[in-house]
């Protein structure tokens, strides 16, 4: 209601107004194949902060007739943010987190946040590799060589006390946090024991899969069926 003076007048006339208000909620779309590999980070991100997105499948024949064509570097996954695809699976980790304030708290951490991502992004492209590559002759000797490529996240955790805040850097949780724990869930998938001897990396690992809303997810039938790479390897 809104209070009008008459000219030439002290009476007031009360009139209504309106109000127009749009609110459009805005919903992203996650376009990938049916299986964890490269996406599996950022649908943790989503899920774990109650993001509102909705799947889409681009497996099967479609994807070389019709999705390939559409992403930019002809690969997933993409992130549909209203009229812009955005792609490259760590460039939308840090859309995300930037959006979503998932990037630490100040510079300090923001790089910090960056260094234990990329190291994590140095271990996907070993694992990778090895998944596509050389599973069948190289399995053994990945594992056996697995320790020395966790060690560093062991210390390093280990100096931001981790194993108590379940957040790599800080005490808030941030996009690295997701990427991390979604390679180590294909490591444990790849070799059960791979944590036994990281007290540290093992304890931030079961505090991050304990948050109320990974934990549901990680016990939904979409996620325990849903194979790790596109091979069937893991």
């Amino acid at each position: 209601l809104a209070a009008v003076a008459l000219r030439g007048s002290p009476t007031f006339l009360i009139q209504p107004v309106r109000t127009f208000c749009l609110l459009t909620a805005m919903v992203y779309q996650l376009i990938y194949f049916p299986l964890r590999g490269r996406a599996g980070s950022v649908r943790l991100l989503l899920k774990d902060n109650e993001i509102n997105f909705e799947e889409v499948n681009c497996g099967g024949e479609s994807w070389r007739s019709h999705w390939k064509p559409q992403m930019q570097f002809g690969q997933v996954p993409c992130l549909k943010d209203g009229d812009q695809n955005i792609v490259q699976s760590n460039s939308i980790l840090r859309y995300l987190a930037r959006k979503h304030d998932l990037y630490g708290a100040n510079d300090l951490e923001a790089v910090q946040i960056d260094m234990i991502n990329d190291g994590a992004e140095d271990l996907r492209v070993k694992y990778i590799i090895l998944i596509y590559k050389n599973y069948e002759d190289g399995k053994e000797e990945y594992i056996s060589q697995l320790p020395a490529q966790l060690q560093p996240f062991e210390n390093l955790l280990s100096k931001n006390g981790a194993d108590k805040s379940g957040c790599c850097v800080g005490n808030k949780i941030s996009f690295a946090d997701y990427n991390l724990i979604d390679m180590l869930d294909a490591h444990l998938v790849l070799s059960p024991k791979a944590l036994d001897d990281f007290p540290v990396l093992s304890a931030y690992y079961k505090k991050i899969i304990s948050r109320p809303r990974i934990a549901e997810y990680h016990a939904t039938s979409a996620f325990k069926n849903s194979p790790v790479n596109a091979n069937g390897k893991q």
